[in-house]
């Protein structure tokens, strides 16, 4: 699903999209709109604009969320300001890609997205870790916190990946240093997100880095 308010960017998008084979269930000009829509669309990725006419890209997020709680957002934002990153990933994106991105980049983007991987334009995924490690320094996510006291055991395989995860690592990259397969890591990443009840790549790299298993 694409939502941007500019009629000729929304359907380049949706046509690039379409001919690298992903189906397009829905576009959208407007946030309240894609929030009505969502839920009877039922798309696996939406690539969203940060900034809409009507409402911001965070409520956006939050409506999507609310309406189909499977979605996963990639924002596709003509700014990389730093403010509105950390806004988008609090609000649950999945990731963030600047509008200056190229075609190759945008489309692994989405199918990043689609796997749970977090996606951020170069330079901007440092600044996302920073941000947890800040909040993770400072008991920054107290209902994280909750969850810890009860959180299950993890294998020491599930915790191994988990490491790698926090250093921000793709699902590739952990499988080369492990010698495991790309499925494998990622059929980790999916039972240790149901085993910790989290929703995403993001929320279990904030969960790892609050427990310092990026050192």
């Amino acid at each position: 699903m694409v939502v941007d308010d500019h009629p000729m960017w929304r359907e380049g998008v949706a046509r690039d999209l379409a001919e690298a084979g992903h189906e397009v269930v829905a576009s959208c000009g407007e946030g309240r709109q894609a929030i009505r829509v969502v839920a009877a669309a039922r798309p696996d990725v939406v690539v969203l604009d940060l900034q809409l006419p009507d409402i911001s890209g965070v409520e956006v997020i939050h409506g999507l969320r609310a309406a189909h709680a499977g979605v996963r957002v990639l924002m596709l934002s003509a700014s990389g300001e730093q403010q509105g990153v950390l806004d988008a990933v609090k609000a649950g994106a999945t990731g963030y890609l600047l509008k200056s991105a190229g075609l190759a980049e945008f489309l692994a983007a989405v199918r990043r997205t689609a796997a749970g991987e977090p996606v951020f334009t170069p330079g901007l995924a440092g600044l996302v870790l920073g941000e947890y490690r800040r909040l993770a320094a400072g008991g920054g996510h107290a209902a994280t916190g909750a969850r810890a006291a009860a959180a299950p055991r993890l294998t020491d395989r599930e915790t191994e990946v988990l490491r790698l995860v926090a250093k921000g690592m793709s699902y590739r990259q952990i499988a080369e240093r492990l010698g495991l397969s790309h499925r494998t890591v990622q059929n980790h990443v999916q039972n240790t997100l149901g085993k910790l009840q989290l929703h995403n790549r993001v929320e279990l790299t904030r969960y790892a880095i609050e427990r310092g298993l990026d050192d």
